[in-house]
């Protein structure tokens, strides 16, 4: 399997469910709004966490993928994919948005994508539908999604393998979110090297140490 970052919370994941054949999984495509340098994605299947992830977003993929865009149990090409309801916007509950949360399972391994989750932690039902995850894919800088600490709270909670940051401030991003730096400081990291992909089957996995990835996009 291979794991890239287009940024905020935009991955294509590339898996092989079954032998010779290839699916390509795109995780909330965004517009040239956001002042990111917009990929050409292609995608079977297109996961589109909340409502901001819209109409304009679509101009970004081409083909036919399969659209999944909301809590519910799906099964595509072998790959088995689950939405957990959960809320994104302001913490204020009157001001509070829906988002989806996707377990996504192919190849042995369980991914987890928060999307553009905006909760202080996750609540016992969350995590009973979430289960035991492999890699979690976690937004980190704050506005109107998780900060650092409540990243680094949630991650605490689910207990994933792997780690990769997602949704913080980058070169020519538009909107203002906080930098990388604030969730690796307390996690005594001082310095990371980005890398272009993540590549990774199950035997790969450890269970004695949980990483940390940081991807470039």
């Amino acid at each position: 399997m291979n794991i890239i970052w287009h940024g905020q919370s935009c991955f294509e994941i590339i898996a092989t469910p079954a032998k010779n054949s290839q699916i390509k999984i795109i995780i909330d495509p965004f517009s040239e709004e956001l002042g990111l340098k917009v990929p050409k994605l292609e995608g079977d299947i297109v996961l589109l966490s909340h409502s901001n992830y819209g109409p304009n977003r679509g101009k970004t993929l081409s083909g036919s993928p399969f659209l999944i865009s909301g809590p519910g149990e799906y099964e595509v090409k072998n790959v088995f994919i689950q939405g957990t309801p959960s809320f994104a916007g302001s913490k204020k509950e009157k001001e509070r948005s829906e988002n989806t949360i996707y377990t996504i399972e192919t190849e042995d391994l369980k991914l987890c994508h928060m999307g553009d989750l905006n909760q202080k932690e996750l609540n016992e039902e969350q995590l009973e539908e979430i289960g035991d995850i492999d890699i979690l894919m976690v937004p980190i800088g704050g506005a109107d999604t998780v900060s650092a600490k409540e990243a680094l709270r949630i991650m605490a909670q689910i207990e994933p393998k792997i780690t990769i940051p997602m949704y913080y401030a980058l070169p020519k991003l538009k909107v203002k979110l906080d930098g990388l730096d604030k969730f690796l400081k307390p996690l005594g990291i001082k310095s990371v090297t980005p890398e272009p992909k993540l590549t990774i089957k199950q035997k790969d996995l450890s269970a004695e140490e949980a990483k940390i990835v940081v991807l470039k996009p």
